[in-house]
């Protein structure tokens, strides 16, 4: 682990990506194929492969506890040390002693981490955690306080651990990445590269894949400057979703890859019956069965299950079915762990499916859009009524299941559009049923999961909004003093975080609340008045220009900013760019 350890110090002491590489080369080049499959796990910020469902379900104030134990430090002198770091891992690193033991073993670590997992109640997890940071060193300290608290920052992403694997075994990169995409699995990916048989890598369902992205179109005739004709979708106020359907067992996960089958258990009874096993993209939305708006309506009657040469078929009499709800609406199913059958009622939802990435067996992800369409409306059509199984006998859940809500997986009509006089029809009546915009896509397009490239674009009319990452909140004035009202956010340059903006409005006093307790549980500096936190939250903001200002690190500044919403359904990773930054001020001069 001493090896590791200090690999990771030189990993994040550089910000050049291929000297990253290089070092994680360098280091698997001087170990076992078994010890370095492990340390790809380790290195990629987690205690176990993507695929494996065990947790440690260890916290942070118990490994607080046991750093101030061990080090025999105070509340308070832990406490001034935790500030000048921001990081629990650093502070272990810091204040723990030497004890010439020797050192843990990557191997010995690993089976630490599962000891964990399995361990059953808080004092018997303690213990083994207790044993394992006391035979460390603190360097070696540092890092598996990181890994169990899942925050390494060190500046390696996972998509640069397999570009080091190909380097230290062979095998192209995009080879390695597409292994470790099937299996959800890095170590086990490395071990195959180690035995030159990556490509006999299997697909491995519920594990999610990453989603394909979209970016944004500035008009009609901008959209189609990229390709025509295109296939039209509208653009839902939903979570993104990725449901993955193995006869009765269905889970579903959200575009951060966290299972959120529990917040809609009425969804696998409507997505199991297909005739294959079948992974699903689509959104969820909050969804009206009664109202008079249907899905399928559109000017024209361009939709594709009326226009045999468009490639596809839609089944428009089920889409035609009710309306979406806004995204308020479907705030109150999010996050929970247990839901009623008087929410589910009042908050009906349905999955609108719009891809397939996989099915029958066969990944479907460099087949083009138009097979796709056409393989997944194979699949709905086919599809027989059937009931899930329960979400306690799937195995992560341990909850008394409600009597479920009857809900609908629905085909996501397709139009299609050869004109910008097309699209933007499509685009009003997109807006007149309540939907945000349009999807506009390629037909020819492949599926790539998490890239944002000009295949697939997305139409919005309203006000310029950028997703961005809180950095800093403060306390408010008026009724909002002692509140943590104030948020300070940032968007990506390059691996950095670079602050454009703050804005206090938006956000209801509800969900004010909510967030300024996870602020303080989660504040990496206490400026009295400000508090420096963790880049963890993501925030759609509105503005109506922007300005050159040096006042932000950015050099940008928003003019009147305000929160839209909350984003849980997007990882940090994801929020918008300088580079999109400078897009908008361009187009905007």
């Amino acid at each position: 682990m001493h090896r590791l350890a200090a690999a990771c110090e030189r990993i994040a002491a550089t910000t050049k990506k291929l000297e990253k590489v290089a070092i994680v080369a360098e280091y698997f080049q001087s170990r076992s194929p078994e010890e370095d499959s492990v340390s790809a796990i380790f290195l990629s910020g987690r205690p176990f492969p993507v695929w494996d469902e065990a947790t440690l379900q260890v916290g942070g104030s118990l490994l607080w506890r046991l750093v101030a134990e061990l080090a025999g430090r105070s509340e308070a002198e832990l406490t001034g040390v935790y500030r000048k770091h921001g990081d629990l891992g650093a502070v272990a690193g810091e204040v723990l002693p030497e004890h010439g033991q020797g050192g843990v073993g990557v191997l010995e670590a690993r089976d630490r981490f599962r000891e964990i997992a399995n361990a059953r109640g808080v004092a018997a997890k303690q213990a083994v955690v207790r044993r394992l940071l006391s035979r460390a060193t603190p360097l070696e300290a540092k890092y598996l306080v990181k890994i169990m608290t899942g925050d390494l920052r060190i500046g390696l992403k996972e998509s640069l651990v397999e570009e080091a694997i190909a380097k230290a075994y062979g095998g192209t990169p995009a080879a390695v990445q597409r292994a470790n995409m099937l299996l959800g699995d890095i170590g086990e990916t490395l071990l195959l590269a180690s035995q030159g048989t990556l490509a006999e890598a299997k697909m491995r369902l519920f594990h999610p894949l990453g989603f394909m992205l979209a970016s944004p179109a500035e008009s009609a005739e901008d959209a189609l400057s990229y390709f025509e004709p295109a296939l039209v979708e509208d653009k839902y106020d939903g979570i993104r979703a990725q449901a993955h359907c193995a006869g009765d067992e269905v889970r579903i996960f959200s575009r951060t890859r966290d299972e959120i089958t529990e917040s809609f258990p009425e969804l696998p009874d409507a997505l199991c019956g297909l005739p294959q096993d079948a992974i699903l993209d689509g959104e969820i939305v909050a969804w009206s069965y009664t109202a008079e708006t249907t899905l399928a309506s559109a000017p024209g009657d361009r939709s594709i299950a009326s226009s045999r040469d468009a490639g596809a078929t839609v089944d428009a009499a089920a889409a035609a079915n009710g309306a979406a709800l806004p995204f308020t609406a479907l705030q109150q199913r999010l996050g929970r762990k247990k839901v009623s059958e008087e929410l589910m009622r009042r908050v009906p939802v349905a999955f609108l499916a719009f891809d397939v990435l996989y099915a029958g067996g066969e990944l479907l992800l460099d087949r083009p859009l138009s097979e796709r369409s056409k393989a997944l409306d194979d699949l709905l059509r086919a599809r027989k009524p059937g009931k899930a199984r329960s979400l306690a006998s799937q195995g992560t859940f341990a909850f008394d299941e409600p009597e479920r809500v009857a809900a609908k997986v629905l085909r996501a009509p397709v139009f299609a559009a050869a004109s910008p006089a097309e699209l933007e029809q499509l685009f009003e009546a997109a807006q007149a049923r309540g939907n945000e915009g349009l999807m506009i896509k390629d037909p020819a397009s492949s599926y790539t999961p998490g890239r944002r490239g000009k295949l697939w674009l997305k139409l919005k009319r309203e006000l310029a909004t950028l997703d961005v990452v809180v950095t800093a909140v403060e306390y408010g004035h008026g009724k909002r003093v002692g509140v943590l009202s104030d948020y300070t956010f940032a968007v990506w340059d390059g691996e950095r975080l670079v602050n454009i903006g703050k804005a206090y409005s938006g956000l209801r006093d509800a969900e004010i609340a909510e967030m300024g307790t996870w602020f303080l549980e989660h504040t990496v500096e206490d400026q009295g008045f400000r508090l420096i936190v963790k880049p963890r939250i993501v925030l759609e903001v509105a503005f109506n220009n922007m300005m050159r200002s040096d006042r932000h690190e950015s050099g940008f500044a928003l003019r009147f900013p305000r929160i839209v919403r909350l984003r849980p359904d997007k990882p940090p990773e994801e929020a918008d760019t300088i580079a999109r930054v400078r897009e908008i001020y361009e187009k905007q001069k």
